[in-house]
């Protein structure tokens, strides 16, 4: 009930309880110094206010003479209102101003515990209602209290109550500890302090009845008994050996105390033994042997420091702990008198009150900022104290503990100030930070500290700051912090590394909020720290362009392929870094380098450089997918139309499908296309597009068609042997496909044309739907809008010169279509018309192998042709058609074999024949071959008919004079002999070996004499 009776009379209204948040603050800020076991902050507030006490005991209010007398009656004054006034008086503290306020930037409050009024007479609770005066000073003749006034007499308060009411000891605890003193100093008024070993005087003097029961004695007596362990056994000033009989009797005793109360009264045998032991204990020497004038029982550290710590912590006023009571500076100059008895000197004071400032300016929740730079103020006199010599190894060890402490617990916020100041108390920053630094140079910076007596001692500890610059250190570090949990809070990290729709979206908003992070780094917190640092908004953006890029790099790493998403995220990124690069020049403008250093630290993000790599990437793949496509399709082509509406192939859609996607798809990334892409692009789909009209184009060669030249003989036409032949085999060449194809069916003949010679149209056509596609291609390409000019001069000098990004490739399908048009022209002539043409016509007789059936079956040919053939593929197609039947039509009578022969008289009708065959294809469609295309390329054969007109005399003639001008022999003379004129396949009137083979066919005895005669020519078999 002790300990509950007390907690409760702490809480009386004049008593202020402490926050919520202190808990929280004390847990947050590390306590410098070791606790002490058994002892709570109660029992240490307590023992402090009774060494306090007992240290004060002669001055004014706390039972010395002086204080005997509160008002005489000469002093009173009335005030009209009832309450007396009071003049200047050595019992009254009524500073107006303070010395130590100012000299510590605080601000006097002009309302003080000294300035409220108490009870001129006895004391009623609350605050200070107790008599300050003695016991002894009750009859004292200077009082007045015989007659009692119709109105209670009100003064200040006197430092004695200030003190007690500070430090919320009950007016019960301090007339116990007024008549213990009273007791003790019986005939001892002028003992010192110092001298006085209070618990176990307390112990002696105090007993049971004197207390409202007797567990809250016990409890009293064994805060007493922890009182005398802390600083005899557990924290003695002087070393103590284990195997001391007197601390071991000490212990015994304690220990005996935890479950029973002991007995104090005078014949008690504990009693003596505690006292033999305490008293041989506290007058203990350093030396072991020799006596001193000081007892040693509560200057032992930490026990001093706590007890001084809870002495200094009485300056703040109890209804508002952020404020210093005006009676500052007379309240320290008491607490003074305690420092024989605790150990302490001046520089140590600096320091606990540096720490006392700093810690209420964290438990009251950091609303004041005065108390901070009082704390600052206090730290330029540590400061001063360290830089003297002769420096105390205790002091070190405090010296160290508490500035680290207390750097420790600002640098936590410093290191991430984004976290802890926001717009309402971003101010602090500049109280804050002034302090860390000071406490940072004491630590090492500019002041070695040494633990030791000197810096030549061997184990000494030398402490020296190699941070560098701290300020950009706390920038650098909080920016980071910052980013970092905007990241958390985003979730961005876990789907940074994935490449997809949400991966972009939050790089995307990391940006904006990287900004924003930027924007309040400049405007909130850059203007405090520039300061202490010249750009510290540069440094700001460096690292928050080093966080940025990080997590761009990581999500770059598993981009594989350019995609609206990830140009989305580069160009912001490419926003971010010139809105940060932009924030680095302005701040560091001023620099000597014009910030040339610092933003040499800024690892370009090259974003424009990435998304061209990226951007070629895409067109390597593409083109890499119309490979593929091109290498799947020689595979699988069939060269069979899908329907009569789309007589080409099926390859040839899709690859220009392919193409055209690409090219759509190549323009609807959201950038700025330049022409050297654009040409990169139509490069690759050139390429395709050519590999594609050469596959198209692999069918072969008209010369596979073209029947073998048979050997020259000379013609004999009485031969019994030749006419048995003819008579044999009438027309046998080429009977079977004749009749295969169906042709010689009275006057109905159906076409001749062969599967593979259709299939080959649709080649032709499918060459055709490539060259009326590209030229659309090229305009997509060519008209952009999202194209812009190239920096480089690589179109001037490469190929800028053409119209279309396709003009290779268009050539390439042009000579495709020449190719496939001849080939399927001689295919159609040679191998499906053969037994019509080449096979039969004139065989054995001109009169009766007339060129009718051929070209019946010719123009259904021709009408199958135009019908699979598209539009534009007719007109080339016939041309070569008629090419081929016009050559048909030469071999027949140059090089058409045994079977065919000539007369002179034969040529009339060769020239009707040859006419038809050229009106066939002047008819052929809707003018799809000019009459004078046709007239030009008939102008060969009809030389060559011209020759089969002349007579054999002529031809000879004819003959000999082009064969002695082409082999350069000139005139033939006596004896010579002409030389056979090469083969050249080159027909024409003016050939000597076209003369020759008309020669050879001609049918009359001065042909054959000259042949024979000439070149020794075999005759026909």
């Amino acid at each position: 009930m002790g300990h509950h009776t007390r907690r409760e009379s702490l809480s009386a209204p004049h008593v202020a309880c402490r926050p919520d948040h202190y808990e929280a603050a004390e847990i947050d800020l590390a306590w410098p110094f070791v606790k002490l076991a058994g002892m709570d902050r109660d029992d240490v507030r307590e023992t402090a206010y009774e060494i306090f006490f007992t240290a004060c005991r002669s001055s004014p209010g706390f039972g010395g003479r002086n204080a005997l007398t509160f008002y005489s009656s000469n002093h009173h004054e009335s005030n009209g209102d009832g309450s007396m006034g009071t003049k200047a008086h050595a019992v009254v503290v009524m500073t107006p101003t303070s010395r130590v306020k100012r000299a510590l930037g605080l601000k006097m409050l002009g309302r003080s515990p000294s300035r409220r009024m108490v009870s001129g007479a006895g004391g009623s609770g609350g605050a200070g209602g107790s008599n300050p005066s003695s016991p002894v000073g009750q009859g004292s003749p200077s009082m007045s209290f015989t007659v009692p006034p119709p109105a209670r007499p009100r003064r200040p308060m006197t430092s004695a109550e200030i003190m007690r009411h500070q430090m919320r000891v009950t007016e019960q605890s301090d007339n116990r500890l007024r008549k213990t003193l009273m007791r003790t100093l019986v005939g001892q008024m002028g003992r010192r302090a110092e001298t006085i070993i209070l618990p176990l005087e307390l112990l002696r003097h105090l007993k049971p009845p004197e207390f409202n029961d007797s567990h809250e004695y016990h409890l009293w007596q064994k805060r007493q008994l922890k009182v005398l362990e802390a600083g005899l056994l557990l924290h003695p000033s002087i070393p103590i050996e284990k195997s001391n009989p007197f601390a071991m009797r000490l212990r015994d005793i304690i220990r005996a105390s935890e479950t029973k109360t002991l007995d104090t009264g005078k014949n008690s045998d504990t009693m003596r033994t505690l006292l033999n032991s305490v008293v041989s204990l506290a007058w203990r020497s350093g030396s072991g042997s020799t006596p001193t004038d000081v007892c040693h029982w509560a200057d032992g550290f930490p026990l001093n420091i706590h007890l001084y710590n809870a002495l200094l912590q009485s300056i703040f006023d109890v209804r508002d702990e952020t404020l210093v009571l005006d009676e500052v500076d007379e309240l320290l100059e008491l607490i003074k008198k305690t420092w024989s008895t605790l150990g302490i000197t001046r520089i140590i004071h600096n320091l606990c009150f540096t720490w006392v400032l700093f810690q209420q300016y964290i438990l009251t929740g950091q609303i004041e900022a005065d108390l901070l730079c009082a704390s600052h103020a206090m730290l330029a006199e540590v400061a001063n104290d360290v830089k003297r010599a002769g420096r105390e190894g205790m002091y070190t060890k405090i010296l160290l503990s508490v500035l680290s402490s207390m750097q420790g617990w600002a640098e936590k916020r410093l290191l991430s100030y984004h976290n802890y100041f926001q717009r309402g108390n971003v101010g602090q920053v500049d109280s804050l930070l002034p302090l860390v630094l000071s406490a940072s140079k004491i630590l090492g910076e500019d002041v070695k500290l040494t633990e030791g007596v000197g810096q030549d001692q061997e184990g000494a500890v030398t402490l020296v700051d190699s941070s560098g610059d701290r300020v950009n250190y706390y920038i650098r570090s909080s920016v980071k912090n910052a980013f970092a949990k905007i990241i958390e809070i985003g979730n961005v990290k876990s789907v940074a590394a994935e490449v997809n729709q949400e991966a972009s979206e939050a790089l995307l908003q990391l940006a904006k909020d990287t900004e924003e992070l930027a924007l309040k780094e400049r405007e909130s917190f850059s203007p405090i720290l520039k300061k202490w640092h010249p750009t510290a908004a540069a440094v700001a953006a460096v690292t928050l362009h080093s966080c940025y890029g990080a997590v761009l790099k990581q999500y770059l790493g598993g981009v594989s392929m350019l995609t609206t998403e990830t140009v989305g995220v580069l160009q912001t990124a490419g926003r971010l870094e010139k809105h940060l690069v932009q924030m680095v020049v302005e701040d560091s403008a001023e620099c000597d380098d014009g910030g040339k250093a610092i933003v040499r630290e800024m690892v370009p993000y090259e974003v424009e450089s990435i998304i061209l790599q990226l951007l070629q990437k895409w067109i390597h793949e593409r083109l890499k997918k119309g490979k593929e496509f091109l290498l799947r399709a020689k595979e699988t082509e069939t060269w069979n139309p899908k329907s009569k509406a789309e007589p080409y192939a099926q390859s040839a859609v899709e690859l220009m499908k392919l193409a055209k996607e690409t090219a759509d798809n190549f323009f609807e990334i959201p950038i700025g296309i330049t022409e050297d892409l654009v040409l990169d692009l139509a490069d690759g789909l050139e390429t395709h597009f050519k590999e594609y009209a050469s596959f198209v184009a692999s069918c072969g060669s008209k010369q596979s068609y073209i029947p073998t030249l048979p050997p020259l003989t000379r013609c004999n036409r009485d031969s019994k042997f030749l006419k048995l032949w003819k008579k044999a085999s009438p027309c046998s060449v080429g009977a079977e496909e004749f009749h295969q194809y169906g042709v010689n069916e009275g006057h109905h003949p159906r076409p001749s044309t062969s599967r593979g010679t259709q299939r080959l149209y649709i080649r032709l056509n499918t060459l055709h739907y490539l060259l009326s596609h590209l030229h659309s291609l090229d305009k997509t390409l060519s008209v952009s809008p999202r194209m812009v000019p190239s920096t480089c001069n690589r179109f001037r000098n490469n190929r800028r010169s053409f119209n279309s990004y396709f003009d290779v490739a268009s050539s390439s399908i042009e000579a495709a279509c020449q190719h496939v048009s001849e080939v399927a022209a001689y295919r159609l002539i040679f191998l499906d018309s053969n037994s019509v043409f080449y096979g039969c016509l004139y065989v054995d007789d001109v009169a009766n192998a007339r060129i009718r059936p051929a070209l019946r079956t010719l123009k259904q040919n021709l009408t199958l042709m135009t019908t699979i053939l598209t539009d534009r593929a007719q007109a080339p197609a016939i041309k070569e058609v008629m090419k081929a039947s016009f050559e048909a039509y030469l071999m027949v009578f140059l090089a058409g074999g045994c079977s065919r022969v000539f007369c002179w008289s034969d040529h009339e009708m060769l020239e009707e024949d040859f006419k038809s065959l050229k009106q066939v294809f002047c008819m052929c469609g809707e003018g799809l071959i000019a009459e004078e295309v046709v007239q030009r390329e008939a102008e060969i054969v009809e030389g060559v008919i011209a020759l089969m007109g002349q007579c054999t005399e002529q031809l000879i003639e004819d003959f000999s004079i082009v064969t002695c001008e082409t082999s350069g022999i000139g005139v033939v003379g006596s004896g010579q002999k002409l030389p056979m004129p090469p083969t050249t396949g080159r027909w024409n009137r003016a050939d000597p070996n076209s003369i020759l083979r008309v020669l050879c066919h001609r049918n009359d005895r001065a042909a054959n004499k000259f042949l024979k005669r000439t070149f020794q020519l075999a005759k026909r078999r």
